[in-house]
């Protein structure tokens, strides 16, 4: 008999919610959010948690929310398709040199990230790059006749930075690490989304949502909670948008591994193979799948597929290990698995708690700013990654545990 890791909560008025997060913490606010999303009348079966499980706005993060025809627009949030990759290369650890300084910032020229851009230039840019590499232009060419189209019916869209924010990083939890497996083997692995163009495009469907639900006198637990019913006004204009952001978001990271992938090539002077095995995985992101019997709308955020031999990316905080998994394929969660850690401290909670001290003791061995402005990713903000990994041991299988040596954060 197959051992099941969750633990299912009735829920009075609403379908059951199914939580893998057995010796893991998980707050009573996050716990209320799902029970609100349980209550919505076109949930399918019941709501899964992941290990990672925490507070959001609108949607919890680490939920998996199956829908019949309805898209709730904050369900899938506003980082749309942001999501990891990572690629195995043929370089080995002892091939590093015993500073990896200069490979730091190799990394962080040939690719903008959101301090330094904020720092910089503030606000909207042209100077995400200034004058835009040709790389960038091509691989907007691909993404820019389907956004001219949602740009006629939005006109507000095209005041983003869409091609400027194109092959860079962002802020926050953003990062891009480089990695030794347990044979010693180099990963390069990156997390980002669809930037400002995907912020705009979330933000704007949510509004609109709740715009609707006035109009139509529907009371919500949660006002984030709007939805868009199939064959209502924006449910098929929403849906066009995600898959475009979702597109910008996959190209994005694309883009910005080769950048990172050349830069270690000039800094090492090494030319070496990348991508012996690669990974690109979103993990905010809506998509139609089949589940019990019913053609469904899956919405993760802060969850990644992980249906049978799919393999993904759980990253650990800065200064834990991350995981390369293969899914299971269990129904149970929808065929996911968690997207991380999960956070157990807020921003301002972790820049008040942690000292610069603790911090740099963390990140003892790790290559990486050990300032002021990181304190919020520090480790000690995130759940312990080998406990959220336990939790979740019906759901994926370890197939690589990377250790990071080098990080750059947004």
């Amino acid at each position: 008999m197959t051992q099941h890791n969750y633990e299912v909560t009735q829920v009075a008025g609403g379908v059951p919610i199914k939580t893998w997060t057995r010796g893991v913490a998980f707050e009573d606010e996050a716990r209320q959010q799902l029970i609100n999303l349980s209550r919505l009348p076109f949930i399918h079966k019941w709501i899964a948690a992941m290990p990672d499980v925490h507070l959001g706005k609108g949607a919890t993060i680490g939920s998996v929310v199956p829908t019949l025809n309805a898209i709730i627009p904050a369900a899938v949030g506003v980082d749309i398709g942001c999501g990891m990759m990572a690629v195995k290369t043929e370089i080995r650890a002892e091939q590093l040199p015993d500073s990896l300084r200069d490979v730091r910032h190799a990394i962080e020229r040939a690719v903008p990230h959101g301090r330094e851009m904020q720092r910089n230039r503030g606000g909207r840019d042209k100077g995400a790059w200034g004058q835009l590499p040709d790389d960038v232009t091509l691989t907007w060419n691909e993404l820019a006749e389907p956004f001219a189209r949602l740009c006629d019916k939005y006109p507000l869209l095209k005041n983003t930075n869409n091609i400027n924010h194109l092959g860079t990083l962002g802020t926050g939890n953003h990062f891009i690490e480089v990695c030794l497996d347990e044979s010693d083997a180099v990963w390069v692995m990156l997390h980002s989304g669809s930037r400002g163009v995907g912020n705009r495009i979330g933000s704007h469907f949510i509004e609109l949502a709740q715009k609707e639900m006035q109009r139509w006198q529907i009371q919500l637990p949660d006002r984030d909670l709007a939805y868009l019913p199939e064959g209502s006004a924006y449910f098929a204009d929403y849906v066009e948008a995600v898959e475009w952001a979702q597109h910008f978001a996959r190209l994005n990271r694309d883009l910005m591994m080769q950048r990172v992938l050349n830069a270690m090539s000039e800094s090492l002077k090494l030319n070496f193979q990348s991508r012996l095995a690669a990974v690109n995985c979103h993990h905010n992101y809506v998509s139609r799948e089949y589940h019990y019997g019913k053609n469904v709308l899956i919405t993760r955020k802060g969850a990644v597929r992980a249906g049978l031999g799919e393999w993904g990316i759980i990253p650990g905080s800065m200064g834990a290990k991350s995981f390369i998994v293969r899914g299971l394929g269990n129904e149970e969660s929808f065929c996911s698995c968690s997207h991380g850690a999960g956070r157990i401290l807020s921003r301002t909670a972790a820049k008040k708690q942690v000292s610069l001290e603790q911090h740099i003791a963390a990140t003892a061995g790790v290559e990486c700013r050990k300032d002021q402005s990181v304190i919020d990713e520090t480790p000690a903000a995130y759940k312990p990654i080998e406990q959220v990994m336990a939790a979740q041991s019906d759901l994926v299988e370890i197939m690589h545990t990377l250790k990071q040596v080098v990080c750059v954060k947004g």
